[in-house]
Formats: C-alpha cells, sequence, structure tokens
C-alpha cells in the first residue's frame, strides 16, 4: 500500500449510547477515507462486521455481517438488528426491541481490501442494580447459580460498570457478590467496621476473581423497565404462598419477581407500605416516600425475610405482562 493511499477511517460519532429495555436504539458508525472525500475507493467491495465485546476480550459475540446485498445476524440478535446506511458511508447498527442482555460494548469493523479500522460504542440501559441471596441464605450462589437466580427474577447479573454507577447513586451493601465479569465486589458509601472497617474511604470492594464453580457469594442483579403492570393485588384476606400464586393467577397476571418489585420502585416511584409475596418466596415492599414505619430513614424496598410459605400470610404483588 502507498502511504498516501486513502486510508480507512471509522468513526463513532458517541462513545456511549443510552437507552433501556423494550427500546430501539441507533449505534453510530461510519467510515471515510483520510485522502478523499468519499466513502469507499470502488476497487473492493465494502464488508461491515458489528460483533459485542466481552469481559473476556480475547472473545466477541458476532451480531451482524454486511458486504453488498447480503446480511447475516447472529443468535438472539436475528430479526432485531439492522444497517442504518442513510448514505453510502454510513454503517450505523439499528437494534430494535432491546433486551437486558444487550446491554454492553459493541465494535464496528469496516474492511476494504488490505484495509480495516474499527470503532467502539457502548450501549448503557437506564435501569436499577439490587443485591440478591436465595432462601438458602447469605453466600450460598456459585457464578452460574448467580446468572440463573438473576434470569429467574427478570434481570441479568450486573457488570461492575452498572454496580459503580448505583453506589455513586447511594448503593451501601455489605455483603459480597458476584458480578458480569466473574468477579466478586459490593458497594460501601457509609464505612464501618464489619464492612471493611470504619475509618476507610467509601468505595466498592473488590475481592478479586473466584472460581466459579465452587466459590459461592451473593450476587448483584440488573433490571430495566418492563412491558406490563407491576401492583399490589387488593384481596379481602391475607394470603401464603400458594394462594397468592393462584390469585394473581385468577387476576390475568402471576406473581411479581425481584426484579420487577425494584424496577417499579426505582423507575416509576411505586410506593406502597403493604408487605407481599413475590415469586422467589421472598416478602418485601417498595417504598418511595419513606415515613413512619414505613422504611423512616430511606426510600428502599423493604425486605421482610422468606417466611413460611404454608403457615404465614401475607399480601401478594402481581405482574401483567402488556401484549
Amino acid at each position: 500500500l502507498a502511504e498516501n493511499g486513502p486510508r480507512l477511517l471509522v468513526v463513532a460519532e458517541q462513545a456511549k449510547i443510552f437507552s433501556h429495555r423494550g427500546g430501539n436504539v441507533t449505534l453510530p458508525c461510519k467510515f471515510y477515507h483520510e485522502h478523499t472525500s468519499t466513502a469507499g475507493s470502488g476497487t473492493h467491495k465494502i464488508r461491515v462486521k458489528w460483533t459485542k465485546l466481552t469481559s473476556d476480550y480475547l472473545k466477541e459475540v458476532d451480531v451482524i455481517v454486511a458486504m453488498g446485498h447480503h446480511r447475516k445476524s447472529y443468535g438472539n440478535y436475528q430479526g432485531r438488528v439492522f444497517l442504518r446506511e442513510s448514505s453510502e458511508n454510513d454503517a450505523s447498527l439499528i437494534i430494535t426491541n432491546i433486551i437486558l442482555e444487550d446491554y454492553g460494548r459493541y465494535k464496528c469493523e469496516v474492511i476494504e481490501g488490505l484495509e480495516d479500522d474499527t470503532a467502539v460504542v457502548a450501549l448503557n440501559l437506564e435501569g436499577v442494580v439490587f443485591p440478591y441471596s436465595p432462601r438458602l441464605g447469605r453466600y450460598n450462589l456459585n457464578f452460574h447459580e448467580a446468572q440463573r437466580a438473576c434470569l429467574d427474577q427478570d434481570s441479568v447479573i450486573a457488570s461492575f460498570d452498572q454496580l459503580y454507577d448505583a453506589w455513586r447513586s447511594g448503593l451501601d451493601w455489605c455483603n459480597a457478590g458476584w458480578l458480569s465479569d466473574g468477579s466478586v465486589q459490593y458497594p460501601i458509601t457509609k464505612p464501618r467496621e464489619p464492612c471493611g472497617g470504619k475509618n476507610t474511604v467509601p468505595g466498592v470492594r473488590n475481592y478479586g476473581f473466584w472460581d466459579k464453580d465452587k466459590s459461592r457469594y451473593d450476587v448483584f442483579c440488573f433490571t430495566s423497565n418492563f412491558n406490563g403492570r407491576f401492583y399490589y393485588l387488593i384481596h379481602p384476606t391475607k394470603l401464603t404462598y400458594d394462594e397468592a400464586v393462584q390469585a394473581c393467577l385468577k387476576d390475568g397476571a402471576q406473581i411479581a419477581k425481584v426484579g420487577q418489585i425494584f424496577a417499579a420502585w426505582k423507575l416509576l416511584g411505586y410506593d406502597r407500605c403493604d408487605a407481599g409475596w413475590l415469586a422467589d418466596g421472598s416478602v418485601r415492599y417498595p417504598i418511595s416516600r419513606p415515613r413512619k414505619r414505613c422504611s423512616p430513614n430511606e426510600a428502599a424496598v423493604r425486605f421482610v425475610g422468606f417466611p413460611d410459605k404454608k403457615h404465614k400470610l401475607y399480601g401478594v404483588y402481581c405482574f401483567r405482562a402488556y401484549n
């Protein structure tokens, strides 16, 4: 290649894009030649490839590949991703019906003959991070169980960036939990003796990377808004867990998941001082306006515990999905 030849340049106009679950988003990417004003030299066909970067920098997940009129999308991106192609040098990626797993960093690679260049765009989702431990108690999940636990509660395992943002917003939790990169960390805004020492500075404490099969911790989950209605079921009597499940079904809904109560509380400002069953067998209630006898000191999703399913009586929170 001649040194003064048309060197390919790939540019992302924004390095970070914000969206939410269920939305549509465009990740910007355009390509130019340094020594010409045209998009391509005309000698070779342009090949555009989008991949998603993972926490393991040696691995990438294919999203879509395009060359000429040919297009191929992959995995759960099939039918949801397209190239915008608003001009001959536009390689921007459109993602429709965003899911929680779409969060992350994406690489736009443009190849023309022997030349290629890349740009990286981060897709951030508006949402909420919450700590989770199962009925068995704290520190009972290996990494794979932690992933499943989050999925079961309408969420995904949180990334470090998501936990860091939650910490900056005031999240304080003393139990260490798995993150999506396999590390174990916890956020502290109020240093105290049992949580790293009262003389330490606030921050996200890092336990490092642990054996994903053998090591056991809690987990930090992330969820975004939902396409449905979260509500406390008005019922003439308190209910056992099985009765609560049936009451939601009779109302045309399902018993709500932990991720849904956190999303309703954080993103919609849902406030209710009535403790209610959730799908995992826990009992919680969301307080957005702290007041006497209802979380007087802070806005939070209050955790009552995992009561006896057969004998303890509570209300229930339901979720009805929109079609």
